[in-house]
């Protein structure tokens, strides 16, 4: 219980990392003036909170393994030749608690280098940020390929960086979820070869005895399954995905 609820201050410490460099200007002061009432820019900060709470949590998936997890396990269950099962919320909550696992690292830095001193007024809300995000853009440019870094920043026309603490953040996000998806992708492909061999055996057999009526997805079907038992496929696709994680 401890933990859970570690895990969801450590989130929402993230969450208001990422609200307060677009919610909080230190140059500017903004105030309204409806019938002679001076409302302070606090209101404005409310509002945009209010407004972005629902997109931070989507950037904080697509900023950590969520989006290579669950394409892989769905891809999965497409190979298998089943529909619906296990069903969407089955594999979203796998995939979540696999991002948690493999986040760890991150939320214990992020925990001990930035919250606990925020929390105990040690070091300034900036300071936080920035001690933050360190290990968030750590984890995502050790699994970012160079190409796809090198191409979002050929892109905004910048000067070649000389380090990667000179990339810019709103560079780094869409190169990581860029060769997120092309991982995903190549794993997915060698999950579908056993399985397409199958059905070619299948197909091949049933048209060899004359039973080209019979639909080879309704044969190949329970073969695949038994094969996918007999070589723990769940562990093997588990321990592939955390594994491919730098």
């Amino acid at each position: 219980m401890k933990k859970c609820k570690r895990i969801i201050f450590l989130a929402s410490f993230l969450m208001l990392t990422m609200l307060m460099p677009v919610c909080a200007t230190d140059n500017a002061d903004v105030s309204i003036n409806i019938n002679g009432l001076d409302n302070s820019s606090n209101s404005l900060k409310i509002l945009f909170l209010l407004t972005l709470v629902a997109i931070v949590p989507s950037l904080l998936i697509m900023m950590s393994g969520f989006t290579r997890i669950v394409i892989v396990l769905s891809f999965v269950r497409n190979a298998l030749g089943l529909q619906q099962t296990p069903p969407n919320q089955v594999l979203v909550g796998l995939a979540l608690f696999l991002t948690l696992f493999i986040m760890s690292p991150v939320l214990t830095q992020i925990n001990k280098e930035a919250y606990t001193p925020y929390s105990a007024g040690e070091i300034t809300q900036e300071q936080a940020i920035d001690k933050a995000m360190v290990p968030i853009r750590s984890f995502m440019l050790k699994n970012t390929n160079k190409q796809d870094l090198n191409l979002f920043i050929s892109l905004s026309k910048m000067e070649k960086p000389k380090t990667h603490d000179d990339i810019p953040t709103e560079l780094v996000i869409p190169a990581f979820i860029t060769s997120e998806l092309k991982r995903a992708f190549i794993m997915g492909f060698l999950i579908f070869i056993p399985f397409l061999v199958i059905d070619m055996v299948v197909s091949s057999v049933l048209m060899s005895m004359g039973m080209v009526m019979l639909p080879p997805v309704m044969i190949s079907l329970p073969f695949k399954l038994i094969l996918f038992v007999l070589v723990d496929g769940w562990g093997l696709i588990v321990k592939s995905l955390i594994t491919s994680f730098n």
